[in-house]
């Protein structure tokens, strides 16, 4: 079927919603990262919030804690992602999960990904959990 052809539903991409469902899920220090990105590809930014944040974050089917484990899980498999690893850990600390929910997905991950690779996981985590436990202790 040619695509003119094909019925597709219309993409939700909502810019305004994105840029507060991502202030609402990542902190100041993901954010940071954002202008260095703008220099090097102008526009870039704001594609990825509007398509992510604005887009797939809002479609129906997952909760927020469902994506984040799936999030997790992805960025494990993938590995050297560490930054956005540390990021999703400290978003799914922020949305509700316990520190023992998410050194759990690690674990759970380590006959599907492999065991380096969960334990890369594991060791990202537990910074990123030490990090978030050490700032609430100082505030």
């Amino acid at each position: 079927m040619a695509m003119d052809q094909a019925r597709t539903e219309q993409a939700r991409l909502d810019r305004e919603e994105g840029y507060r469902l991502l202030n609402v899920l990542q902190d100041e220090t993901t954010q940071r990262a954002f202008p260095g990105v703008e220099e090097i590809a102008p526009g870039f930014p704001d594609w990825i919030i509007t398509a992510l944040f604005g887009g797939t974050y809002l479609r129906e089917g997952l909760s927020l804690r469902d994506r984040q484990l799936v999030n997790l899980a992805a960025l494990t498999a993938v590995g050297g992602v560490d930054p956005q690893l540390t990021g999703h850990v400290r978003t799914s600390l922020r949305i509700g999960m316990t520190r023992e929910e998410v050194i759990e997905v690690f674990v759970h991950l380590a006959p599907y990904v492999g065991v380096p690779k969960a334990l890369a996981g594991l060791r990202n985590a537990t910074a990123a959990i030490a990090d978030v436990e050490r700032e609430a202790a100082d505030s």
